[in-house]
């Protein structure tokens, strides 16, 4: 039987809102296609970061111990971190204080001075917000406390530990290897014979794995019998060892990573170099501007956030040092050049679960708000200043 006119009508009015939510549906999912793709990758990685968090938070809570059939934990609060800062693994993770004279007392007014200035230029140029306030606040405080630790640590008398140890190799280390990084990048940017050989040259020492690295140095810094002993012998110093001495130890270890480190900060900063308006720089040239000129007008102000952003990587993977003072030290002499990373690692391996826990929230705590800090006050300036 024919279908009159109105049924007809009636059904086109029905199909037409299940049309509508259709095209509506397919108009949202070609919208977001771009973060439903992503999503699965995104769920997968915050379980393998946010379990080990939650595994490693309860165990820093609480004591680890083997019992017959197994094992037993203890809720135990805070007590891990008492152990840390002010119990039987104090000097071991803080060091011991020294003599807190003028020199020491100098710096700290330098830097206190710094620190302060920088809060105060947050409020009065900006529009401070609470999160804002509370973090600066946050940061400022722990900047003064690391500060008054690694002086007096290192004061005469003193005897830094893991916590020193570790903000020795990031913010010592990193600076040498981005000052070497960027001098070779401008030395092989320029129109000079054999650049592509020393690029490849240079690059090598970032394909060869840390523990190759440390065992490579542990072999020439031998004394006895490494590829230098004749040489060390004809000055009459073979029975002198870096080993045995604290700075020497952690010199040879500043040395290991810059060496592998270096090539990273090189590639990344040639990469930004050469990719610098080039006619700019001719035009520079052509009205009489010399080399030093020329870097600070036009290639620092271009290269300078990809600059800030290497370093904020660098300073990322710095703080989880642990092979070359394990393999080429040892840690030692005593905690010389212990890292805290190390310092975790050695707490696991004497079955102190929940200490070794509580080392690695604490280097997560540091590591976080010196990165923050990083960000906030030299990469997103150097990419406002970019733009």
């Amino acid at each position: 039987m024919p279908a009159t006119l109105s049924q007809v009508m009636m059904t086109a009015t029905d199909t037409m809102p299940e049309a509508a939510d259709r095209r509506s549906w397919a108009e949202w999912l070609d919208g977001h296609s771009g973060r439903i793709m992503v999503l699965p990758a995104v769920i997968v990685l915050l379980c393998f970061a946010i379990f080990p968090l939650i595994i490693s938070g309860y165990l820093a809570l609480s004591r680890f111990a083997l019992a017959s059939g197994g094992f037993t934990l203890k809720f135990i609060g805070l007590l891990n971190f008492r152990k840390l800062l002010v119990g039987s693994q104090q000097y071991h993770l803080l060091g011991k204080f020294g003599t807190f004279g003028f020199v020491q007392s100098a710096l700290l007014a330098l830097i206190a001075a710094g620190v302060l200035f920088l809060l105060a230029r947050y409020f009065w140029r900006g529009r401070p917000t609470i999160v804002g306030t509370v973090g600066r606040l946050l940061a400022t405080a722990m900047a003064m406390g690391l500060a008054v630790l690694a002086l007096a640590t290192m004061a005469p008398g003193g005897v830094p530990g893991t916590v020193v140890n570790t903000l020795l190799y990031v913010f010592v280390g990193v600076s040498v290897q981005f000052a070497l990084g960027l001098g070779l990048a401008l030395l092989c940017g320029q129109p000079i014979r054999g650049r592509n050989f020393f690029r490849v040259l240079f690059f090598i020492p970032l394909m060869v794995t840390p523990v190759g690295i440390a065992y490579t140095f542990r072999m020439l810094a031998d004394m006895q019998k490494g590829p230098f002993a004749p040489l060390v012998r004809a000055f009459g110093i073979s029975e002198w060892s870096w080993a045995t001495e604290a700075w020497s130890a952690r010199l040879m270890v500043l040395v290991g990573d810059t060496w592998q480190w270096t090539p990273f900060m090189f590639i990344v900063l040639l990469a930004a170099i050469e990719n610098q308006p080039r006619d700019q720089v001719e035009a520079a040239r052509l009205d009489g501007a010399n080399g030093f000129q020329i870097f600070r007008d036009i290639t620092w102000p271009a290269i300078a956030p990809i600059a800030a952003t290497v370093v904020l990587i660098r300073l990322i993977e710095a703080f989880k040092i642990i092979d070359l003072p394990n393999v080429l030290t040892g840690g030692g002499p005593g905690l010389a050049t212990e890292s805290m990373t190390l310092h975790s690692f050695i707490s696991w391996r004497t079955q102190d679960l929940g200490g070794s826990a509580a080392i690695g929230y604490m280097l997560l705590f540091i590591s976080t708000i010196v990165c923050v800090s990083f960000f906030n006050f030299v990469v997103r300036p150097a990419r406002r200043f970019e733009a």
